[in-house]
């Protein structure tokens, strides 16, 4: 199979200017998930869709092919859907037939390798069409408020408040990476169809950069729970 690893990483940012290329734990973020991606042997090519000229030179010295996104599948309206059916278009005018995607996203920087590679053996095992990262919620109880300032609450009944033991299991879209095959992105115009299934991972790589705050909270996580673990590892 052709499997392809796809990162969009258009120039606007509101949150934070330049924020796919902004500097993460010593490196341009958008390299983080260049270089997990290169690391994963089922991968077969990792592309970079963007419209900015500079962000596809960082891609480029990390190792990435780019894609040329044009203006109009860029702007803040654009569905992500949108670009990768753009993205896997041009990987197949360049004489690739793409099998299927994992389509990552540049500022969730807190993954590894392996967390792809356990997803794309399920994915294969258990033969479905669409995946998606995710971390199981525990000991969230979630509320909402309706536009006239009502509160209710959504995943369990607060006048029934169950026991931890007895919550059925939930989980949250993590965003960090999806698996898809092109027919259903192109079919359904959604990166979810056919036969949906999950991929989980730990909770606190669940965290995505968004503002500078997140990208301060980000950087902790990064240092504790991979890069200082590495070091220790390599050390030993």
């Amino acid at each position: 199979m052709n499997v392809v690893a796809i990162i969009l990483a258009r120039a606007g940012s509101k949150g934070i200017p330049n924020k796919n290329i902004i500097n993460f734990c010593g490196k341009p973020l958008l390299s983080w998930s260049i270089e997990q991606a290169k690391k994963v042997k089922e991968i077969s090519s990792v592309w970079v869709s963007s419209d900015s000229d500079t962000i596809l030179n960082v891609a480029k010295t990390y190792g990435a092919n780019t894609i040329n996104r044009p203006p109009e599948l860029s702007g803040d309206t654009v569905t992500s859907e949108l670009a990768w059916i753009h993205a896997v278009d041009e990987i197949e005018k360049k004489g690739q037939h793409v099998d299927l995607v994992v389509a990552l996203q540049a500022t969730s920087p807190l993954r590894e390798a392996s967390d792809m590679e356990k997803a794309l053996q399920n994915f294969k095992i258990k033969q479905c069409d669409s995946m998606f990262s995710c971390s199981e919620l525990k000991d969230f109880l979630i509320w909402e408020s309706s536009p006239e300032g009502v509160y209710r609450s959504i995943n369990y009944d607060y006048q029934n408040r169950k026991r931890r033991q007895e919550f059925s299991k939930q989980y949250v879209e993590n965003g960090s990476f999806y698996i898809f095959k092109p027919e259903v992105l192109k079919n359904y115009n959604n990166r979810f169809g056919g036969k949906i299934e999950i991929t989980t991972m730990e909770f606190w790589k669940t965290f995505e950069i968004d503002d500078i705050e997140d990208l301060r909270m980000c950087e902790v996580l990064m240092k504790y729970y991979l890069l200082n673990m590495r070091e220790r590892f390599e050390r030993d």
